[in-house]
């Protein structure tokens, strides 16, 4: 997916349309969790519209911060950001990984869960990616898959509603609290802002299903 096409959350409100932002969002996120951004992800979020068709709009606002943080730095200030929080040898300032916040500690059984849901949904881990599949990153594709992919078997809302409710939902937020505390956090604590947001959206969007 190329870094201009994850940018329209902003846009149009046709079913079609709605869908299409949601999984895009959800890769644009996965690309900023799992690596310091591209050049060319952080020059297309510099030119982002910020200004939703009507006002008022949930994400208008935090979307707009993310698009502020990422002009007010450079694209070295933040990678050099991205590597402070997340890299490192040893402990690193925020873990992103599900199992740290859902049991204390990496490769517990909620990654194990995880394996076994994933199989279910035809899906494994590359064996060039050096993450764990409960990696946010990770998650945060999958649920991009279930939106836009073609198998209708696995990619529909149900899929999307179980594997967000069960993987992500439950400990998401937490990420967003230890980002948001981190006074190291500039251009991130931009992106847990619009992460909580966008889960808040789709928390509201699967519970109507019921």
């Amino acid at each position: 997916m190329s870094a201009a096409s994850t940018l329209t959350p902003l846009g149009g409100s046709s079913a079609l349309d709605e869908e299409t932002a949601r999984a895009e969002l959800y890769g644009l996120l996965s690309q900023l969790y799992y690596a310091a951004p591209s050049p060319e992800l952080l020059s297309a979020l510099r030119v982002a519209v910020t200004e939703a068709p009507a006002s008022g709009g949930f994400l208008q606002e935090p979307w707009q911060q993310l698009v502020a943080a990422s002009r007010a730095l450079s694209d070295a200030e933040i990678a050099q950001e991205f590597d402070r929080l997340f890299g490192g040898v040893g402990k690193p300032e925020v873990f992103l990984y599900g199992s740290h916040y859902l049991s204390g500690f990496l490769n517990e059984k909620p990654l194990a869960r995880l394996r076994t849901d994933l199989q279910q949904l035809g899906l494994a881990r590359d064996d060039t990616m050096p993450e764990t599949e409960d990696h946010v990153a990770y998650l945060l594709e999958v649920m991009r898959y279930l939106i836009a992919g073609d198998d209708v078997a696995v990619c529909n809302l149900t899929s999307q509603r179980e594997f967000f409710s069960t993987h992500l939902q439950p400990w998401v937020l937490q990420l967003c609290d230890a980002l948001a505390a981190q006074p190291q956090a500039r251009f991130y604590a931009a992106v847990a802002h619009f992460t909580r947001a966008f889960v808040s959206v789709e928390t509201q969007g699967f519970d109507m299903l019921d």
